[in-house]
């Protein structure tokens, strides 16, 4: 069970890590200084979900790493993040909408990890869960400020939706993996979820004034694939390039 329990930790802590990270590429540059900390905030608070994920993942493997050995010095192969959380920015509403898709998914998943049988897992889930309470109000009302705003915000908002929803069916897939987290009573089976985020992202996107698309979903694996490896790769070259360049560096 360590090891499916490992490959599942990874999978909670690289899903924070890069889209902490893509969060990031906003500093700066987001439309209002309000905005601006808003999302480095967000940023923050998925880098500290992260340590714990990944930080868990390293005491489960038993070799020595810790969070950042396993954010810093695995090649894109190694990593397990939904594709949705990797694709790039595009515009403000884009990058709100690919939040908000995944705040849904994160309050309803952490609800079920705080009754973990691991209690660790429980301890984590209960500490971000309030953060990714928060982060879901405001990913959505930012997509209904935006859906039923002006002409053209509403355009880009509804493009935003078509673009990324045939990346939301990988949240609700289930593997081997999963299989055994839930037979051990560790994780909700993902395909379980979907109803409960229907409810919360078909509520929010019909006060946006947002039509939901039709269409196939991706598979679960974002760890495999020539989109994973071509956005992940140009990501992690930022993410990576000191502790490659500096290896143990210490300030």
């Amino acid at each position: 069970m360590s090891s499916a329990l490992f490959e599942y930790l990874l999978r909670l802590g690289d899903n924070t890590l890069i889209l902490s990270h893509r969060v990031s590429e906003w500093c700066g540059l987001a439309p209002v200084l309000e905005e601006d900390i808003a999302l480095a905030n967000t940023a923050l608070d998925l880098i500290g979900q992260t340590q714990m994920w990944l930080g868990l993942a390293g005491e489960v493997e038993g070799k020595g790493r810790d969070a950042d050995a396993l954010a810093f010095r695995r090649d894109v192969w190694g990593f397990r993040n939904l594709l949705l959380l990797e694709r790039p920015n595009g515009d403000f509403g884009k990058t709100m909408m690919r939040q908000f898709l995944f705040d849904a998914f994160n309050v309803v998943n952490l609800g079920y990890l705080i009754k973990s049988s691991d209690p660790r897992i429980a301890a984590i889930a209960e500490k971000a869960s309030k953060e990714a309470a928060y982060h879901l109000e405001r990913s959505g009302d930012t997509v209904i400020g935006l859906g039923d705003g002006t002409e053209e915000s509403h355009r880009r908002m509804q493009d935003a939706l078509d673009e990324l929803w045939p990346y939301v069916g990988e949240m609700f897939a289930s593997d081997t993996v999963d299989a055994e987290m839930v037979a051990a009573g560790v994780a909700p089976d993902p395909q379980t979820l979907r109803k409960e985020w229907n409810e919360i992202t078909v509520r929010y996107l019909t006060e946006a004034t947002l039509t939901v698309p039709d269409g196939t979903f991706a598979h679960k694996g974002g760890k495999t694939g020539v989109q994973h490896t071509e956005h992940l790769g140009h990501l992690l070259t930022s993410m990576q390039w000191l502790q490659r360049a500096y290896p143990d560096a210490s300030w």
